[in-house]
Formats: structure tokens, C-alpha cells, sequence
């Protein structure tokens, strides 16, 4: 993202006041992007991280790998710094066509529709828990095998159900150990994770292709 002089302030804040961490230097960058969009640093303590999280994400992001997110909220948050970097493709599932559904949310249907299309998706649930138990669902049953999933939605039913299933699984993911959470929690998770990736495999690792 594109930063202001006020930005920096602010990060030089959340520097100051975050104390000691055990964060990898790329963990933290997440970390600080989150309190800096939520002005709340309890989420130091709340971010998870599954084993090469991170780099899992950066590489597929580097592949252009669809990402499929849940709500408008998220794809809004995103669009620009992918945009402007590795242009992958972005589908939401509450903007994809469905038929009406007795036994699911749209977001559900919506994100099984198209986590079956791109099984080796990176998928961003930032609000819709039911979208998240969906993609559990079908990474058990082995029909999806996602590149990262971004998960945090506000849970007060089943708050650790999904999300504990999720870190049984191999897959790799990002979530928070809490009812708390957002779409702007995810959009903002993504957008330092594309600038890490930008870093690590933009301008200086395309010019050679």
C-alpha cells in the first residue's frame, strides 16, 4: 500500500508501544499492518501463524494465484495493492451466481462454487464464519487443497470449532484465536502479505522472466 507521512507515525507508535515479541521480522510486518488498521493491540497475542504461512502465501501470490475472498468488504480492501502488483485474479463468493439455498449461506455456497473451481486457491474469510466451516469441509473430504487461508471472521457460535479443524489440517493459514476479527482485519493481513511477496518476488524477481 501506498504510505503517508501520518502512516509512518502511527507505525513508529505501534513500534514504540508493542514492546517484546516473538514474531519473525515478516510475522511482525502482518502483526503491525493489523494494529495499525484496528487500533487494537490485543491482536498481538491473537494472530496465528501456521508453519511457512507466510512464505506459502508470498510464492503463490508470486504464481498469481486466484484468491477468493467472502465478502464485497474484503475484495474492496485488497483490490488496489494487488492491483498495482501481481494482479491476481479475485472472486468473491457473495457476487457468485447460485441458486437459492435451503441448507447454506450464500457466502457458503458461493465460496464452495468457486473453491471447487480453484481448489488451489488462496481464500480470504474475513466475516462469513459459515464460509470458513464450508472450506473446512471441503479440505477434509480432500476436494480442495488451498495454497493459504486467511481466516478471520467475528465467531460467537463454535468460536474455536472451524478454526481448530483448520490447524489440524496441512493447510497453511493465518487466523485469530478469538471471537474478535473482521473483513478489515483480513484485508489488512493480505495487504502486508503482498507487499512482503512484492519484495520478495516483484520488480527485481520479474525483470529476469
Amino acid at each position: 500500500m501506498e504510505w503517508h507521512v501520518t502512516d509512518a507515525q502511527s507505525l513508529a507508535i505501534i513500534d514504540s508501544e508493542i514492546g517484546n515479541h516473538v514474531f519473525s521480522p515478516a510475522e511482525y510486518e502482518i502483526v503491525r499492518r493489523v494494529i495499525h488498521a484496528t487500533a487494537d493491540f490485543e491482536y498481538k497475542s491473537l494472530i496465528r501463524f501456521s508453519e511457512r504461512a507466510l512464505q506459502a502465501g508470498a510464492a503463490a501470490l508470486a504464481a498469481r494465484t486466484t484468491i477468493v475472498v467472502d465478502v464485497p468488504m474484503v475484495q474492496v480492501g485488497i483490490s488496489s495493492d494487488i492491483q498495482n502488483t501481481f494482479a491476481n485474479p479475485v472472486y468473491c463468493s457473495m457476487e457468485t451466481l447460485t441458486r437459492p439455498q435451503k441448507e447454506q449461506t450464500r457466502a457458503a455456497w458461493g465460496i464452495e462454487t468457486l473453491a471447487k473451481r480453484y481448489p488451489e486457491g488462496i481464500f480470504v474469510v474475513g466475516q462469513a464464519q459459515t464460509a470458513l466451516t464450508t472450506l473446512v469441509d471441503l479440505i477434509e473430504s480432500e476436494e480442495i487443497r488451498p495454497a493459504l487461508i486467511i481466516a478471520t471472521p467475528v465467531v460467537f457460535l463454535d468460536v474455536d470449532a472451524a478454526k481448530e479443524r483448520l490447524q489440524d489440517s496441512l493447510v497453511p493459514h493465518i487466523t485469530i484465536e478469538s471471537r474478535k476479527g473482521s473483513a478489515v482485519v483480513a484485508a489488512a493481513i493480505v495487504d502486508g502479505l503482498v507487499d512482503l511477496a512484492w519484495q520478495a518476488y516483484g520488480q527485481d524477481g520479474n525483470r529476469g522472466n
